[in-house]
């Protein structure tokens, strides 16, 4: 089972793009994040005809996340449970097989300090709870998307740079890491160790074609999802296109 996310930064601007990758990389799941769309104006006649089933939980101009499934899309919760009162759409979940996969939109926090900050915080913790339930029923899960995290200095192209940013504030790394230290893997890292590589490049400055990037974009899995762990790749070659994404796909690919 191969699972892939994408921060696609507006479907409707990007919808070539998504349609090319679903058909040419055939993903069993495609998560997407920052859809910047309602669930009403969603392509799903565009996206229906590649044959992949949708759920979508979509914002106007902001926000948005959605799942994409050649199979089955069951059991889908739309929200963070515990955070019913949020009013951006950040996060959607739902069963594709014998797995258990969210797509997840954390917010930025930026600036530091300030409400968007502390939302940022509090959004990690109401996760982290989500994560534990799922870990006590002993679920088989992906929880994949844009983290707005880098989990340390090598997932930056400038850590100084960005010191003062709420990507690699301590506070959101150490929530990062309580995640992970709840027995989740981060499915990149297993496999790459210590390489360094990026998922995100702003429009500004050149930094694409500098590779002045950071890795953002994970796929975090429960234990019985690594045990199925073959391998893991932050695809690149969307990010080369014309009018491309900020981010490109990062997937996993499971042996479920």
């Amino acid at each position: 089972m191969k699972i892939a996310t994408w921060n696609v930064n507006s479907l409707k601007a990007r919808l070539g793009h998504v349609v090319d990758y679903l058909r040419e990389e055939q993903p069993d799941v495609l998560l997407l994040q920052e859809l910047k769309c309602t669930d009403e104006n969603f392509p799903e006649l565009e996206i229906g005809d590649t044959g992949y089933n949708i759920a979508v939980h979509g914002q106007k101009t902001y926000n948005g996340v959605a799942i994409l499934a050649k199979s089955p899309i069951e059991d889908v919760v739309r929200g963070l449970p515990g955070n019913e009162d949020d009013p951006q759409a950040r996060f959607i979940e739902a069963t594709i097989g014998t797995v258990r996969v969210a797509s997840i939109y954390l917010p930025n926090g930026n600036p530091v300090p300030g409400e968007k900050f502390d939302y940022k915080l509090s959004w990690m913790r109401h996760l982290i709870n989500r994560a534990k339930e799922l870990l006590a029923l002993e679920e088989t899960f992906v929880f994949a998307g844009d983290y707005n995290v880098c989990p340390i200095d090598d997932d930056c192209w400038n850590p100084g740079g960005f010191a003062e940013d709420a990507l690699c504030m301590p506070e959101s790394r150490a929530l990062y890491r309580e995640m992970v230290y709840l027995g989740l893997t981060d499915a990149w890292r297993a496999i790459h160790g210590n390489e360094i590589s990026y998922s995100y490049w702003d429009y500004q400055r050149g930094a694409w074609p500098k590779d002045n990037g950071v890795r953002i974009d994970h796929l975090l899995l429960s234990p019985q999802a690594a045990d199925l762990l073959k391998a893991s790749e932050i695809d690149k070659r969307p990010r080369a296109k014309e009018k491309a994404s900020d981010h490109t796909p990062v997937w996993v690919e499971l042996d479920a």
